[in-house]
Formats: C-alpha cells, sequence, structure tokens
C-alpha cells in the first residue's frame, strides 16, 4: 500500500507551484486496477479545467519519477495517475472545507461511533476550533471532532449548484457548431 502522507509531500508542493491547493490525495483499486486519484483546486475559481489538470498531472508525474529514480519508492507497481477538480458535491477533506461550505448539506461518516451514530446527513453548521456540527436530519445538532470524520461530501442541491462558483467557459463563443452530415444509401 501506498504511503499517502508521504505522497502527499511530494505532491502538494507541485501544486503549489501551479497556484493549485491540494484537497485530496486518494490510493484506489487493487492489483492492476490501482488509481493514484489527486483532486486540487485553483483558489480562484474552486475548480480545474482540463488544461490546469493536465499541467498538474505533468508536473506530478516528473516529480514522482524524479523521487523514485533518487531510490525511494512511492507507489510500488503500475497504477494510474488522475487529477480531477473536486466538482460541486466535492468531498470535504480540510477544516476550511468545513467553514466554507456551512449552510450546505452533507454526508458524513465516522471512523468511529459517536454515540449511537456512525453517518450524520443534514446541514453542515461549520466548525469551531477542531469539532464539526451538523443538524442532523433525523438526530438534531450533533458535534464531533474532526478527527474522528472519516469521509465527508456535501449532497447536490439547488442550493449548492446555486452557490457553487460557474465552470470556465473559456472558449465556449469559439465553438462552431458544424451541420450534420448525412450518408447517402449505397443502391
Amino acid at each position: 500500500m501506498a504511503d499517502i502522507a508521504r505522497l502527499t509531500e511530494v505532491i502538494e508542493p507541485e501544486a503549489e507551484k501551479l497556484g493549485f491547493d491540494l484537497v485530496r490525495v486518494k490510493m484506489t483499486g487493487s492489483g492492476e486496477e490501482r488509481a493514484l486519484q489527486i483532486m486540487a483546486e485553483d483558489p480562484a475559481t474552486g475548480q480545474l479545467v482540463v488544461d490546469q489538470c493536465m499541467a498538474l498531472s505533468r508536473a506530478v508525474s516528473d516529480r514522482i519519477d524524479a523521487v523514485e529514480d533518487g531510490g525511494e519508492v512511492l507507489v510500488e507497481g503500475a497504477y494510474n495517475l488522475e487529477v480531477s477538480s473536486p466538482g460541486i458535491d466535492r468531498p470535504l477533506t480540510r477544516r476550511a472545507d468545513f467553514a466554507n461550505w456551512a449552510g450546505h448539506d452533507v454526508n458524513i461518516s465516522l471512523s468511529e461511533k459517536v454515540g449511537d451514530l456512525r453517518k450524520l446527513r443534514g446541514e453542515l453548521k461549520g466548525i469551531d476550533g477542531e469539532t464539526v456540527t451538523v443538524e442532523d436530519r433525523k438526530h438534531g445538532t450533533k458535534s464531533v471532532p474532526l478527527a474522528q470524520i472519516h469521509s465527508a461530501k456535501l449532497v447536490l442541491t439547488d442550493k449548492l449548484i446555486a452557490a457553487s462558483k460557474p465552470q470556465d467557459m473559456s472558449g465556449a463563443d469559439e465553438i462552431i457548431e458544424q451541420p450534420e452530415e448525412t450518408e447517402e444509401a449505397d443502391d
């Protein structure tokens, strides 16, 4: 298994050089179907467009190769490198995410039970110190230590869509539609 903390140490400076914030580094799959997933965002837009994903992918790939050429194995065996934007229904991985997305619906899975709960679903109220508070739909207001959150993700709602910054539309006005060609049947 790959050391995610060490990979993050290698990857984060490459993202920062390009002006991006690293959202998450994750290894998925097994055997020959493994993927190193890197999620990052441009702080100005909260997203990455295709060209930015490509630039980060090249920078990370080059840096991993350089580290491994120096004798350190970061990831054993073959894997695919996947670089993406967090999307609208993004995972919440950083302390700032729990502050920035307060007021939106969230699904949270806990690493261990808090009371009788392993999952929270409802409106994210925010974070105070190291404590995240959610107005759970079934159980009312619940506060949990940030360290006990295994995963958290925003829920796609109309409110979230309205609050999200628009996707980059650069180049959209340059699209030229071509009329569809019809195939003539052979007689």
